[in-house]
């Protein structure tokens, strides 16, 4: 009421939904809260990954509109958006290059958070949730990566699957349950996509609420002079308004960076994935080729020193830093041993990220191959898109399921069936995007050939998903009386 007027309009409005949530509380809980030291942009990060973080769901729910998580229409469906709908191509620029942007900004949020010793004083908990909220955003974007289905993004999660089987005891069992079997199909993909879209973002939504929750039950932890259990009285700021203002122009940048990445430079689309180009050379994205030039050190068995042993010291040694690292002392200048530790991991990522560029450079067949690749993927962009004909394949599909008249070959179809070739090679051998056409291979190829390759894949087949099939000599026989009848 005011001068005997009921309020009306928004106010009332406000008061109403005040009354019933007390939000009211809760902004100023926020925007009152003190910053020790006053506002900085150095403390910008924690926002920006927040406002990264909405990004990526809002495009991602559009990106999902379209997508169909099956290995014969993913790579089509994508090419869709990218080629057909209406600024299709610069969304998933925008949901790319942000997954991008959140790695750089996670690496520089933590490095800033161990420099200024954020983690001391009662903190444990929201530097644990920190180092798990980035494994969480590495995880996906390694799941993210496959879902476009083409050779690069096909290939290089692989080669990535492969090297979880080097794992002591449960990497074999970590690769079988990621692929959905041996070989990367339909059900890779559907397992990947159900990880992207439900599984890894509950747990991120989850822990970015325990995260905000510890940080507000710690407070702000100020400038690395401060002690961080009980700073000094001395200069402070209320988060409202300056250091707000300082997160909304740092979120304004993001949208520039983004919009600008996403338009002037987008993320291309390349061939279908075909398993059988032997000549095609995996690489990942930026942010794993430390970790690819590492292992290229270990081979044999010390893959396990590797993969294993160093990895999962490091993982212990960031992780337990707040419970080992008990001094109270901040200053980076007077803790020359965790920061020349932590300075020499960081260094040493971004050094076998650089080598691993330039021995890709200095290997003329790999620049060449490379340059082939990339020539490949910016042909394909150029093409008009091209709808996949439901009909054709389902009449192609009826004639692949005809029974071949000769008995050893119906009985090799049997063999193919149940096996699991199907799932790759698709209904007689027709061919899918997940491994190449059969028919006419026993044109191409002797029986003894065959009988090798089925027993004994190459590299590049085993790269694939392309399984050992210890079959005995009759239905070896049967088999390829099968092949020799797809015409």
């Amino acid at each position: 009421m005011n001068n005997g007027t009921e309020e009306r309009g928004p106010g009332r409005t406000a008061a109403w939904l005040d009354a019933r949530t007390g939000y009211m509380a809760s902004l100023r809980t926020l925007f009152e809260e003190r910053i020790p030291g006053g506002a900085r942009w150095s403390y910008v990060f924690g926002s920006g990954l927040l406002f990264l973080l909405l990004s990526q769901v809002v495009t991602g729910i559009f990106l999902a509109l379209y997508f169909v998580p099956a290995a014969d229409h993913a790579h089509k469906t994508v090419a869709y958006i990218t080629k057909v709908v209406t600024d299709g191509a610069f969304l998933r620029g925008i949901h790319s290059y942000g997954a991008a942007v959140m790695v750089v900004l996670l690496v520089i949020h933590m490095t800033q958070t161990f420099m200024y010793g954020s983690y001391k004083g009662k903190r444990e908990l929201l530097w644990v949730s920190g180092c798990i909220l980035f494994a969480l955003v590495l995880g996906m974007a390694f799941t993210g990566y496959l879902l476009p289905w083409d050779e690069r993004s096909y290939f290089a999660t692989a080669v990535g699957t492969n090297i979880m089987s080097e794992v002591p005891w449960i990497g074999n069992w970590m690769k079988l349950a990621l692929r959905g079997g041996e070989g990367m199909n339909t059900l890779t993909v559907s397992r990947f996509y159900v990880m992207h879209v439900f599984l890894i973002p509950l747990c991120l939504l989850a822990f970015v609420a325990a995260h905000l929750l510890l940080f507000r039950k710690a407070g702000p932890a100020g400038t690395p002079a401060l002690d961080p259990v009980a700073p000094a009285p001395g200069r402070w700021e209320t988060f409202y308004p300056k250091q707000l203002l300082f997160d909304a122009l740092f979120a304004l940048l993001l949208i520039a960076i983004l919009g600008l990445l996403a338009h002037f430079v987008p993320k291309t689309l390349g061939p279908v994935a075909n398993p059988a180009d032997t000549a095609f050379i995996p690489r990942p994205e930026w942010y794993y080729r430390p970790l690819f030039q590492w292992l290229k050190y270990w081979e044999g068995t010390r893959t396990i020193i590797g993969i294993f042993v160093v990895p999962g010291i490091i993982t212990v040694l960031l992780l337990g830093l707040p419970f080992y690292d008990r001094r109270l002392e901040r200053r980076p200048w007077r803790r020359p041993v965790a920061v020349g530790v932590f300075s020499f991991v960081l260094v040493g990522l971004v050094v076998l990220g650089i080598v691993s560029y330039r021995a890709d450079a200095h290997d003329p067949a790999v620049t060449a191959q490379l340059a082939r690749q990339e020539k490949a993927e910016q042909a394909f962009m150029h093409l008009p898109f091209k709808p996949q004909l439901s009909v054709s394949l389902a009449v192609a599909g009826l004639k692949a399921n005809a029974v071949p008249p000769n008995p050893l070959a119906a009985r090799g179809q049997q063999i193919f069936a149940s096996n699991g070739c199907i799932m790759c090679h698709g209904q007689g051998g027709a061919g899918t995007a997940v491994a190449v056409k059969l028919i006419g291979i026993g044109a191409k190829l002797s029986p003894e050939q065959l009988a090798t390759l089925i027993r004994h894949p190459n590299a590049r087949m085993k790269a694939g998903g392309m399984p050992n099939f210890p079959l005995n000599d009759a239905d070896m026989q049967a088999l390829i009386a099968y092949l020799d009848s797809l015409h």
